[in-house]
């Protein structure tokens, strides 16, 4: 009898750690374990793990909706108000982006493999690229800002005490590009093309309570139409990949598979379209069709390039944020790129090729 209490432990002790572990962590959830098989002690504890894990799903899948949902509206509004009102919210954006990617260039994980800049270098970074929609807004370019703010970095990094690295000049003129510069296209593509005023099914005018009456122009509806196109592209990449994902995409996104990536491409173009046509812009299907994929392409490699960050620092999320969404950055990575990649598809390709 002694020995038949004990077979269970030898068990346990023949596992490999991690199972071990996640076994033992299991064993505190009391209900998988007794609706399991009373001869198999083994499979009662995978069982009760599996109920934990699946209800710990749930709470964050529950939590992510809402603040998902929460975020979209507010982001709405945020975008039909525009002018001074969507640039402070790009700022704001932008100044808890350049914080969580200087705090990951400071993480283990890199500091391991290179010198990240000083503290102080970093704060400073962070402040130039929240300014930088704000004097782009101001002055309607950017040069003038980025350049500046690239110099007086280098200056600051050069005149530091101690033994100055390329690394670190490297690591905060990205910092610059990636947080500060790239952000402010979406400036220039929202409050920029104001001209001419579309004739849409909704309307000429829509009413805000912040900023009174916005005008149907070119920059409001590219704004629009890309913003849903990406939320269409990730959720259709998800739902896709879920169902039918059985080919990696790339290694740095283990997650990700060829078939998501299909998904969220047909997603993307289908919202693109249907809302083209109800909002009269891109004029054309080919217009409309292009703008979608280009979408895409900006969205998927600015999710993969944080991703390559994230790992490279050894962590999962950027921050913590937003509850059940990690950090800023995990949030609006997919649209670094594209607002540069969308303000030059209105601004140049559009009139050249004039489909």
């Amino acid at each position: 009898m002694a020995m038949a209490r004990l077979e269970p432990l030898r068990l346990l002790l023949r596992l490999p750690p991690r199972r071990r572990s996640r076994l033992f962590a299991a064993a505190f959830v009391p209900s998988a374990a007794a609706s399991a098989d009373p001869d198999d002690p083994l499979k009662g504890l995978e069982a009760a793990g599996v109920e934990q894990k699946e209800g710990k799903q749930g709470g964050q899948l529950r939590k992510r909706v809402i603040f998902g949902l929460g975020i979209g509206f507010g982001a709405g509004g945020i975008v039909v108000a525009g002018g001074w009102v969507f640039t402070v919210a790009i700022a704001a954006v932008v100044l808890a982006g350049a914080r969580e990617y200087f705090g990951l260039v400071r993480s283990g994980g890199i500091t391991a493999g290179m010198t990240p800049p000083p503290r102080y270098v970093s704060r400073v970074c962070s402040v130039i690229c929240a300014l930088m929609p704000i004097l782009t807004l101001y002055f309607g370019h950017m040069d003038v800002s980025v350049t500046s703010s690239a110099f007086i970095v280098a200056i600051a990094l050069i005149l530091q005490r101690g033994n100055p690295r390329f690394a670190q000049l490297s690591s905060a003129v990205f910092g610059l590009f990636y947080c500060g510069y790239l952000p402010c296209f979406w400036v220039k593509l929202r409050c920029g093309l104001t001209a001419p005023a579309l004739n849409t099914k909704l309307g000429r005018h829509w009413p805000v309570l912040l900023g009174g009456q916005a005008h149907w122009t070119v920059g409001l509806v590219a704004t629009l139409i890309s913003i849903s196109s990406i939320i269409a592209a990730d959720t259709f990449a998800f739902l896709g990949g879920r169902a039918f994902g059985r080919t990696p995409l790339t290694n740095i996104s283990p997650k990700k598979t060829l078939e998501g990536a299909f998904a969220g491409l047909t997603g993307c173009i289908i919202i693109t379209v249907l809302l083209s046509k109800i909002l009269s812009w891109p004029t054309s299907l080919i217009s409309a069709t292009a703008y979608g994929v280009l979408n895409f392409v900006g969205s998927l490699f600015g999710d993969l390039i944080e991703s390559m960050i994230k790992r490279d620092a050894g962590v999962k999320d950027s921050g913590s944020l937003i509850p059940g969404h990690g950090g800023i950055l995990d949030r609006v990575d997919s649209y670094v790129f594209t607002g540069a990649l969308c303000y030059s598809f209105v601004k140049i390709a559009l009139p050249l090729f004039g489909v």
